[in-house]
């Protein structure tokens, strides 16, 4: 009746909320999905097909119409052994605290499930999963202030989910990331995998986090310092690192291609610190004395944000410009004066960076949005340019 091998494939799981639900999936899903349609199928708004309620003969007899359907399509159909995936991660989002909701993606040809690779956030089972085994649908739980979830049927095993995290907002290369957490297994009964959610997996979750925004912080701090370093080299010796003379293009260029470098690299300090320092208390830490210090963060981060903001703004009018009259020497003028105004803010950050570090690496996450934070909460932007690398593709 099915076949791993089978370009088209249906698979039928029963559900509380209809009867049954279909997924279509394989290379020719399309020939799955036209089965189904002449079978009586309603196709759903995220891709799912559902039978309504019917009495058992009917419902039987549609079950033989499709069967026979599927065969003149080159479509194989397969029982699920278990209920509808939607129900299980609905069941799981009513009993997370907070507010919660469950969606259903289907990854009907295999390349929209290799697509998911790089947005998956995970050292463990959940990973290994998507990369060596068919999934041709999953569940998002979400709790719609960032963290998102992935639900699916446990790979192999007739019983069990196994639930693991999609990379959170400001991140690129998750794939095989050293912060990343790992996944669990839970077994499908609503209370218990949420609570095995709650108390083993999101705490783990919410330190990785913690643990990969102080590490982006640190390295973009270190990156500045190092160019601080070469910089002072090069103007010392008149020479570049690869020994090409200063004089040609003289100090101003290098000056300009060092503030280009400063600004792109800080931009990790104005997304990742402020979650960072929300949790910081230096009064319960060993370094008291650290509370100036990261006074004079937060304070340097609100300037720093708002010239990002306003340089946001800024941009896009000078853009318009640019194009419209061709005043290149006017964005230059901005961009030098946009670099002068955040030198301060970073340089703020380079003399205290180390008491962030310190009291960052014994923070403690939060377990809940209720939980008080260190002093004005910093809001992160969005970043003002696009990063070098190009964005992950899109999940389907």
């Amino acid at each position: 009746m099915t076949s791993a091998n089978s370009p088209a494939q249906i698979t039928l799981s029963f559900s509380r909320s209809a009867d049954i639900i279909a997924v279509a999936s394989g290379e020719r899903y399309p020939w799955a999905q036209t089965a189904l349609k002449l079978s009586g199928f309603q196709r759903r708004h995220d891709g799912t097909y559902a039978l309504a309620p019917g009495d058992p003969p009917t419902t039987q007899a549609t079950m033989a119409s499709l069967v026979r359907t599927a065969d003149r399509h080159r479509s194989t159909v397969k029982i699920s052994g278990r209920f509808y995936l939607g129900d299980i991660a609905e069941g799981i989002a009513t009993h997370l605290p907070g507010e919660w909701s469950a969606t259903v993606e289907v990854y009907s040809h295999p390349l929209w499930q290799e697509d998911l690779v790089p947005w998956l956030w995970d050292a463990g089972e959940l990973s290994e999963a998507i990369r060596t085994t068919r999934v041709p649908y999953a569940a998002v739980l979400t709790n719609g202030a960032g963290v998102d979830l992935l639900l699916v049927e446990r790979p192999a095993h007739h019983q069990g989910y196994v639930v693991g995290a999609l990379a959170s907002n400001g991140f690129d290369d998750n794939f095989e990331d050293p912060h990343a957490p790992s996944s669990i297994v839970v077994p499908g009964a609503a209370q218990s995998s949420a609570h095995a959610i709650t108390n083993r997996f999101l705490p783990a979750y919410r330190q990785a986090v913690h643990t990969r925004r102080t590490a982006a912080v640190v390295s973009a701090l270190d990156r500045i310092r190092e160019e601080v370093r070469v910089r002072e080299v090069i103007k010392e010796s008149g020479r570049y690192s690869d020994g090409s003379s200063l004089a040609s293009e003289g100090l101003p260029g290098a000056e300009e291609a060092f503030a280009d470098l400063s600004w792109f690299a800080f931009r990790d300090v104005l997304l990742h610190a402020p979650a960072v320092l929300e949790r910081c208390w230096p009064a319960d830490s060993a370094w008291p004395q650290d509370a100036a210090a990261l006074d004079r963060l937060e304070g340097a981060l609100a300037r720093g944000q708002a010239i990002l903001s306003e340089w946001t703004t800024q941009l896009k009018g000078l853009r318009t410009t640019s194009r419209t009259l061709g005043h290149e020497s006017t964005g230059a003028g901005a961009k030098a004066e946009r670099d002068a105004r955040m030198q301060p803010v970073i340089e703020t950050w380079l003399a205290d960076g180390d008491a962030f570090l310190r009291q960052a690496r014994v923070a403690t996450p939060a377990t809940s949005s209720a939980l008080p934070v260190r002093g004005r909460v910093v809001a992160a932007l969005p970043l003002a340019l696009p990063a070098p690398s190009g964005p992950a593709p899109a999940r389907r």
